[in-house]
């Protein structure tokens, strides 16, 4: 695995478009946070030192973070707008003497692995260059940054649309030129940085564009234009750098989330009757031969064992189920049902 030796998730986001009282990075999906999600890949990445950098209901959120992640550092996002101050002030809570590479990630990216996110750590650690930015590729592009890349010869134009070279910016969507914004190639505000480099570039920063905010994604032009060298590792899974911006994304995320870890137990010997009708959070397990049936939520650290049948329609948080138990029709929390049990139909438990 390669070394990671910091990263900086950035938590600070109000998230207008939510229209909801609860902080962003704290909806819940899946049995997580949408932070929690980042925590995890982010720690499952290997990495030494994590900073969440919070101001939106900051105490709310910091508690949260304290939670799921004791070891954690809590930095302070000032009154200065913009991703690129907001890893200025990742960057303050870390020893002054600290070298190696920093992650910089989006705190509502709930989907990123962590076998991606050491894939990028891999590439950055296999290149000489000042920063490794993780992008992909989507067939609509729009709000995104798009990834402008060198001309590799005659018939392409460096930073425009069909141009195949080495990454020398990225251009905010607000930003963009009419041929730009033809670019499908997208960043995905995940980067992996020299600490030493960030460090002296986020100092001479300004807020000269259409959003009066300090980019990070001006680090990468100025990274290129210095010499410094970018390198890049393109996501083939476009879907892990999916955010969140409103609860009809967040709706989205949790099916495909859910899909994904139905699919999971079923490729381990689980019988799941109907993935579309069943949820089952991520901290959930199941042994094989174990029967979900449809209409089906299991929540929290729910355990069903062997030859098991769940369901249809029963709602299970935190309960451990024996082998051979049937539990149809059923809401419990925090009980154990024994093997072999036989729970009465339209049962409420615990």
């Amino acid at each position: 695995m390669a070394e990671l030796t910091a990263a900086i998730i950035l938590a600070a986001g109000k998230g207008t478009r939510i229209k909801s009282e609860i902080p962003k990075v704290l909806l819940p999906m899946c049995g997580r946070s949408l932070v929690g999600h980042v925590n995890d890949a982010v720690l499952g990445a290997g990495s030494e030192h994590t900073v969440f950098v919070v101001r939106h209901e900051r105490d709310r959120v910091a508690a949260h973070i304290e939670q799921i992640n004791p070891d954690a550092l809590i930095a302070d996002q000032d009154d200065i707008k913009g991703t690129g101050r907001a890893a200025w002030c990742g960057l303050q809570a870390l020893p002054a003497d600290l070298e190696g590479s920093v992650l910089v990630i989006a705190g509502d990216s709930p989907m990123f692995s962590a076998a991606s996110l050491t894939k990028l750590a891999e590439a950055h650690e296999s290149g000489d260059n000042a920063v490794t930015v993780l992008s992909t590729i989507l067939e609509d592009p729009t709000g995104y940054g798009r990834i402008k890349r060198d001309a590799a010869g005659p018939d392409e134009v460096a930073g425009n649309a069909g141009a195949t070279g080495s990454v020398i910016g990225i251009v905010e969507h607000a930003d963009a030129s009419d041929n730009q914004l033809g670019i499908h190639e997208v960043g995905t505000s995940t980067y992996i940085f020299d600490i030493a480099f960030l460090r002296e570039i986020l100092e001479t920063l300004g807020t000269d564009n259409a959003q009066g905010e300090v980019y990070l994604t001006d680090a990468i032009e100025a990274a290129h234009t210095s010499g410094r060298g970018v390198g890049s590792f393109v996501l083939e899974d476009g879907m892990e750098a999916s955010g969140v911006n409103t609860l009809v994304q967040l709706a989205e995320l949790r099916v495909e989330k859910n899909r994904r870890i139905l699919e999971t137990w079923m490729l381990q010997g689980v019988a799941i009757t109907d993935p579309t009708t069943t949820y089952v959070d991520v901290d959930v397990t199941l042994e094989p031969d174990a029967v979900v049936e449809p209409g089906t939520i299991l929540r929290g650290g729910t355990h069903v064992a062997a030859f098991a049948v769940v369901g249809p329609y029963s709602q299970l948080t935190n309960v451990s189920v024996g082998e051979r138990a049937q539990v149809p029709h059923t809401v419990a929390n925090d009980v154990d049902i024994a093997a072999d049990e036989k729970v009465a139909p339209f049962s409420v438990l615990g």
